[in-house]
């Protein structure tokens, strides 16, 4: 059974910065495509980034150029570093993972595209 457990949330000051981390475990395959998603009350879970096996990201226009994805495969992690942060990206965020080729992960931005979720960690940004 694939479990995916993240942490590394809080709360911080804008401007401030965040590396939340997401390690799997029962899943043994590099193949797979991993993302960051994040959800505030009464609005849908929205996609900030993803990665796919070959290493390539994609980022949702709100956090271009201050988040950035990566991913260890020894260490099966999946990690987010946030810098800049915003009140706006007050939120909980979980990390989710699909067993997929790279270019399935080049449109993978529905959080139906995934199979594997965490439980979620939030993150707190005051102004």
């Amino acid at each position: 059974q694939v479990q995916l457990v993240e942490s590394g949330g809080g709360s911080v000051q804008a401007g401030g910065s965040l590396r939340l981390s997401c390690v799997a475990s029962g899943y043994t395959r590099n193949a797979y495509c991993g993302a960051w998603f994040r959800q505030t009350p009464g609005k849908e879970r929205e996609r900030v980034a993803n990665i796919g096996s070959d290493g390539r990201t994609g980022y949702a226009d709100s956090v271009k150029g201050r988040f950035t994805i990566s991913r260890d495969n020894a260490k099966k992690t999946l990690y987010l570093e946030m810098n800049s942060l915003k009140p706006e990206d007050t939120a909980m965020y979980y990390c989710a993972a699909v067993p997929a080729t790279p270019a399935y992960c080049y449109t993978a931005y529905n959080q139906a595209q995934y199979v594997y979720w965490g439980q979620g960690t939030q993150v707190t940004v005051s102004s």
